[in-house]
């Protein structure tokens, strides 16, 4: 009789245990707990949501909420979820791009209801209805990805406009003013390819090197590769910021290239408030003229606790950068300078490179700058520029952090490329 009694406890334990999230794998359980505590009051509306999900769509509402900011643990409701869900799921059974996605990218890059810090619109039924006719018979996901964009302005009457109201419009918000700048036409563009299946989330910098500004853009899945493309579109991994994106610092997160990412990283997407990002730069390695600008944006860090996670996607973009360079046809007059620079003039390995902005200067104009490889990067990796055959230039190589402002003078000879080594003073 004890026997029975044990084993019939045991069964009862496990059953309460295996059904506290009936359908949703345990991998979740820990992380449901946590977050159903911090809604608070509005916990009943997630369990409600996980309760009424369809069987199919358990996990990925498990996900939605193990890794949902505290902002909307607290205030989103069932309805909104389930609907969220339902049409992304209805995505991932039409589309057969969609149904062929892992679910790590499914889930992280398709499923998501937000982007960043917009409001949270209710935009998903509506762009699957708007964008399914677009999408209709492609043949394939690039052929879907240029359908929507090459249409999207006219289809959601929203063009570029600094008059906009805030940065962060959300797209219906945008579609009212019929207006928005780079962040709000992204994640117009980013939803509509999540509402009929295409993985794509944001990516953009804080600031280009050249300080003229920050950018924000869209980057999709295809090819089982990330590449990007803009609103206003060229064709994909083409743009105007292409140069700007490829002279990238990699040892600096002001002028890193960041993606979004729903799911928690270790890193902050770079807008996830400015005052943070702020906090972590060296001021070291700011030119003289920013110091003061940045040092009034750190006085925001710390006000607002961040959560939007992201993706230091930078190597990346220097990659296509210097690909791009690399195919791109010279002139009979010209030639490509391959740029190094070294410690000193005994030593020419990797551990002697130092990582440098170069600023090149034809008479008392600059015509070019970037960064030179650093000790981490491949031997083969140089930084590129186009150049006048038989032309002398200025070459300036600063780093601030080593105390490093310091000018060469080149003169370029006939060959296609030529190699300079530039040895400091260190």
């Amino acid at each position: 009789m004890n026997k029975l009694i044990f084993i019939l406890l045991i069964g009862i334990f496990s059953f309460g245990f295996q059904s506290k999230y009936p359908g949703v794998p345990k991998f979740y359980h820990s992380h449901l707990d946590s977050a159903l505590t911090k809604a608070g009051a509005n916990s009943y509306e997630l369990q409600k949501a996980l309760n009424e999900a369809p069987k199919e769509q358990k996990e990925g509402m498990a996900f939605l909420i193990s890794y949902m900011p505290k902002r909307d643990l607290t205030t989103l409701k069932a309805a909104f979820l389930l609907e969220n869900s339902d049409y992304a799921y209805k995505a991932r059974k039409k589309y057969s791009w969609c149904a062929t996605l892992p679910d790590s990218i499914f889930f992280n890059e398709v499923l998501p209801y937000a982007n960043i810090s917009e409001t949270r619109d209710a935009w998903r039924k509506d762009f699957y209805e708007r964008f399914t006719k677009y999408a209709e018979g492609q043949k394939s996901m690039t052929d879907a990805i240029f359908a929507i964009a090459r249409k999207i302005n006219k289809e959601e009457d929203v063009e570029y406009n600094t008059k906009r109201s805030k940065v962060d419009l959300s797209p219906l918000e945008a579609m009212a003013e019929h207006m928005a700048t780079c962040t709000g036409l992204s994640m117009i563009l980013t939803d509509a390819f999540r509402a009929v299946g295409i993985p794509s989330r944001l990516a953009g910098t804080a600031m280009w090197t050249n300080f003229k500004g920050n950018h924000t853009w869209s980057e999709v899945w295809v090819d089982k590769k990330w590449q990007f493309i803009e609103y206003y579109p060229d064709t994909l991994n083409q743009s105007w910021f292409v140069a700007d994106a490829g002279k990238a610092d990699p040892e600096n997160p002001l002028h890193w290239i960041y993606a979004v990412s729903y799911k928690p990283t270790n890193l902050y997407y770079y807008p996830s408030h400015m005052g943070h990002s702020m906090s972590i730069i060296d001021p070291n390695k700011l030119p003289e003229e920013m110091k003061s600008r940045v040092e009034r944006m750190k006085s925001f860090a710390g006000k607002t606790e961040p959560y939007i996670w992201g993706v230091n996607v930078t190597q990346r973009y220097l990659d296509i950068y210097k690909a791009s360079l690399e195919n791109m046809k010279l002139a009979e007059n010209e030639t490509m300078a391959n740029v190094v620079v070294f410690k000193d003039k005994t030593s020419s390995g990797s551990e002697s490179r130092i990582s440098c902005r170069i600023d090149v200067y034809e008479g008392d104009k600059v015509v070019d700058f970037g960064y030179s490889p650093r000790k981490t990067d491949d031997m083969n990796q140089f930084l590129k520029f186009k150049l006048k055959k038989n032309s002398t230039y200025k070459l300036v190589a600063t780093n601030p952090e080593l105390s490093i402002n310091q000018s060469f003078t080149i003169t370029t000879g006939n060959k296609l490329t030529e190699d300079y080594n530039l040895t400091t003073n260190q």
